[in-house]
């Protein structure tokens, strides 16, 4: 799947967690549908790309959820 791809997809999963008023429940929310929605490899790109366009046009949410799971691997 192109990187542009999973950037929309990404984008319109913070967008909808956006409407959660705590922010650290939107992001769990963000990381739990990534985990259990995204294949490895999608992920694996994502945060590939996040790691060489850090002020890229991804959502804040996915960005919080991406580096947190990368905390904890």
């Amino acid at each position: 799947m192109s990187i542009e791809n999973l950037i929309k997809m990404a984008n319109q999963i913070g967008q909808y967690f956006a409407s959660e008023p705590d922010r650290e429940q939107a992001v769990r929310g963000v990381r739990q549908h990534l985990k259990s929605f995204w294949t490895p490899a999608m992920l694996r790109d994502l945060k590939a790309w996040l790691e060489q366009h850090p002020d890229g046009d991804l959502h804040l949410l996915v960005q919080a959820a991406l580096l947190e799971e990368t905390a904890k691997a």
